[in-house]
């Protein structure tokens, strides 16, 4: 979920759900300190909790990045050992690094030294990579990188196959495989183990909370945002939430898009692609998207542009929407990410 799930996605993530713990994108642990830490970094208040997910495979770098991240006040740094990306694999992390989990190891004890107790180190995996699915590849890869400290992993149940398919396939194509997540945290109680990969209903949701200590959600929250208005009753025990409508989130929005071309010269359409999915299944949603991503206004102030979307859009109700429609980690049971 590179280049998605941004500050400006997460602004907007943030006004649907208090407490769901929000994730960057993937940020190599170079370009933070050789590209710009503040343009890495950056971020907005309302987003805590939120956590830093780097990509690199050196342990020196890695251990100042976690460090920057937790002087910009970051609550969690997780590695990511996951992604399959083409781009990913020339730089020999992500996916890649399940091939050398004394590696992973060294990176994670790298990052717990440079940012002592005060945020969790955690790391997101595969159950597996190519067609290697045997159980022992993936529980070695977690004995190895939990010696190093690690009480933390996000388990995407694919394998990642990292030649003949590209990032979309590898979310589809390898099978799904709930169990082995099942297995891990059968064999390594003490450690903290949450769910990832196709799963998009509360019941979903609920069924492995039966059985893990937390699931995130990645495309799913990204196409389907209103899905998050449930998420603090539903798993948070939280009912105090403000009222919301389609409408006070665009609206409120609006405003974040106001704010942020006083501040930062940020065009609204930067921000508008992250919320083009909060009308699914209401009439009118297709016409209100193509207003918000009309590229010809771009120079049209957004409250003119929300008005132009409005009057293709019937007002929706406040609620969640049905399964059909709408559709982590640690203390949180669920959160919402960069894959």
């Amino acid at each position: 979920m590179m280049d998605w799930t941004d500050r400006h996605c997460r602004y907007l993530h943030r006004l649907l759900s208090r407490h769901t713990l929000l994730y960057t994108e993937m940020v190599n642990a170079g370009g933070i300190l050789y590209g710009g830490t503040e343009r890495h970094l950056r971020y907005n208040a309302e987003e805590h909790p939120v956590a830093l997910q780097l990509g690199g495979n050196e342990p020196d770098k890695l251990a100042e990045a976690a460090r920057l991240g937790v002087q910009w006040g970051y609550d969690e740094v997780n590695l990511n050992c996951g992604c399959p990306s083409d781009r990913v694999q020339r730089g020999a992390f992500g996916a890649s690094l399940m091939k050398a989990p004394a590696q992973v190891a060294d990176c994670v004890k790298a990052m717990r030294d440079a940012v002592g107790d005060a945020v969790p180190v955690t790391v997101k995996h595969r159950i597996g990579i190519d067609q290697v699915e045997e159980y022992a590849f993936v529980r070695d890869f977690v004995g190895t990188v939990a010696e190093a400290g690690c009480r933390v992993f996000i388990v995407h149940a694919r394998n990642a196959w990292l030649q003949g398919l590209s990032p979309k396939e590898n979310r589809e194509i390898p099978p799904l495989r709930y169990e082995v997540v099942h297995r891990l945290k059968a064999e390594f109680p003490q450690l903290t183990i949450a769910i990832n990969g196709g799963i998009r209903t509360d019941a979903v949701v609920h069924e492995q909370l039966a059985q893990l200590d937390g699931v995130m959600i990645g495309r799913e929250a990204y196409h389907n945002p209103w899905w998050l208005t449930g998420w603090d009753a539903a798993f948070f025990g939280d009912t105090r939430g403000p009222d919301l409508t389609r409408e006070s989130v665009e609206e409120a929005m609006v405003a974040y898009m106001e704010r942020e071309a006083a501040a930062h010269g940020t065009g609204w359409y930067a921000i508008a692609r992250h919320m083009l999915g909060l009308r699914n299944g209401l009439p009118g949603a297709r016409r209100w998207r193509q207003v918000w991503s009309d590229h010809r206004l771009k120079d049209t102030p957004p409250r003119e542009v929300m008005a132009l979307a409005r009057a293709h859009a019937p007002a929706a109700d406040a609620g969640t929407d049905a399964d059909s429609d709408v559709g982590r980690a640690g203390t949180p049971p669920i959160a919402a990410t960069a894959a």
